[in-house]
C-alpha cells in the first residue's frame, strides 16, 4: 500500500490547501484526495473553499503527484454537465495526474438550493445517470440527453485531457459498494471494512481501491485528543446520519454525544508513530492500494517531516501515484 495525502477543504484555506498539495509532493507522498464541501461539517473546522479553483491552483504548483477528488456528487448543488466541464478543465491542466471520484453526497452540502434531499435509493440512481452524461460528455461530441433526472440540450466540451480521467465511486454500504463496482473505474473508502473485498469482487481485477483516513500528529497527545474532538466529532456519527443532516448546527448538535474518548479510539493522536502506522495498517490488510492520510489540526510541517522520516519508508515508495 502507498501512502497520499487528505487535502481537508473543510479545515483549511485554499492557500494553505496548496501549499500542503506542494509540501506532500516534496515529502513523497504518493498522491492527493482533496474533498468537495459547500460547508464544513462544524463551525470549528471552519472553512469551505470552491474545489475546482484550489484544483487548477494544485495543478499550477505540482509536478508528479496525482490528484482525486474525495469526493465530488454531481447531482444536485452543481449540474453534471457543468461538473463534466470542469473535470475536464482539471483534467487537462494536471495532464493525466487527475481522477474523479464520485458519491451520492450529503445534505448538508448538496441541499442548499431548497431540493428535497432524495432517499438514497433515488441518490444512487441520480448518481449513475450523472456518470453516464459526464462520460458522454468527455467525448467531446455533441450531446443531447433526456433522462429521468437530466436534461442536456446540444452541450459540447471543447477544452478536455488526452485521456478521459477514471472514475472512482465511493461506498459506504453495500447497494453504493454494488454500484462502484458496475460502473466505476475504482473504488474510493474511509472504512478499512469488508466492502472493500465486496467491491473486489463484483468488480474484478485491475480496479484501484483509494482509502482515506485522518490522524493528529503533535508532540502533545493530550492537546492532539482535543484538537481531534473539537474538530473531527463527526466522523463518530452512526448509520445514515452524515448524509441526512442539513446544517453544520445539527451535526454540532448531534456530535453532543461524542466523547474525545472516542474519537482518540478512533484517531491516531499524538507523537506515536508507531500507533499511527499501526491504524494504517489496517487499510493495507483490508486490500486498499493507496491511502489518503489528512492532519487534523494544523502543523502540517511537522506532520510532513515526520511521516517522510518515518512513516512513509514503512510502505511502498512514492512513485508515480496510486495503484
Amino acid at each position: 500500500m502507498k501512502i497520499g495525502y487528505s487535502l481537508s477543504s473543510e479545515e483549511y484555506g485554499p492557500l494553505e490547501l496548496v501549499e500542503q498539495a506542494r509540501a506532500a509532493e516534496r515529502a513523497g507522498f504518493a498522491s492527493l484526495w482533496i474533498s468537495d464541501h459547500y460547508h464544513p461539517w462544524n463551525d470549528a473546522q471552519g472553512q469551505s473553499p470552491f474545489v475546482w479553483n484550489v484544483i487548477g491552483a494544485v495543478a499550477a504548483v505540482t509536478e508528479r503527484i496525482p490528484l482525486t477528488t474525495a469526493v465530488t456528487c454531481p447531482t444536485l448543488r452543481i449540474h453534471p454537465a457543468v461538473v463534466a466541464q470542469a473535470t475536464a478543465t482539471s483534467a487537462a491542466m494536471l495532464e493525466g495526474r487527475f481522477r474523479f471520484g464520485v458519491g451520492s453526497g450529503e445534505a448538508l452540502n448538496e441541499a442548499i438550493l431548497g431540493d428535497v434531499w432524495p432517499e438514497a435509493d433515488v441518490r444512487l440512481e441520480m448518481l449513475e445517470e450523472a456518470v453516464e452524461l459526464i462520460r458522454r460528455l468527455w467525448t467531446g461530441e455533441v450531446v443531447s440527453h433526456h433522462g429521468r433526472h437530466y436534461t442536456v440540450e446540444h452541450a459540447r466540451i471543447y477544452t478536455l485531457p488526452e485521456q478521459p480521467p477514471p472514475i472512482l465511486v465511493s461506498g459506504f454500504g453495500p447497494k453504493s459498494t454494488d454500484l462502484a463496482a458496475r460502473i466505476g473505474d475504482g473504488f474510493a473508502t474511509t472504512s478499512p471494512s469488508e466492502l472493500v473485498e465486496r467491491f473486489r469482487a463484483a468488480a474484478g481485477p485491475g480496479k484501484p481501491v483509494e482509502g482515506g483516513t485522518k490522524v493528529c500528529f503533535h508532540a502533545d497527545e493530550a492537546e492532539a485528543r482535543r484538537i481531534a474532538h473539537r474538530k473531527w466529532p463527526n466522523g463518530l456519527l452512526p448509520g445514515e446520519l452524515a448524509q441526512v443532516l442539513p446544517t453544520p448546527e445539527h451535526f454540532e448538535q448531534a456530535t453532543e454525544l461524542v466523547t474525545e474518548e472516542m474519537v482518540a479510539e478512533k484517531v491516531p493522536c499524538g507523537p506515536d508513530l508507531d500507533r499511527h502506522v499501526e491504524s494504517l495498517r489496517q487499510y493495507e490488510e483490508a486490500g486498499v492500494d493507496v491511502l489518503h492520510v489528512q492532519q487534523i489540526g494544523g502543523d502540517a510541517g511537522a506532520f510532513f517531516e515526520a511521516y517522510a522520516a518515518e512513516v512513509l519508508p514503512r510502505f511502498e515508495t512514492a512513485g508515480a501515484g496510486a495503484a
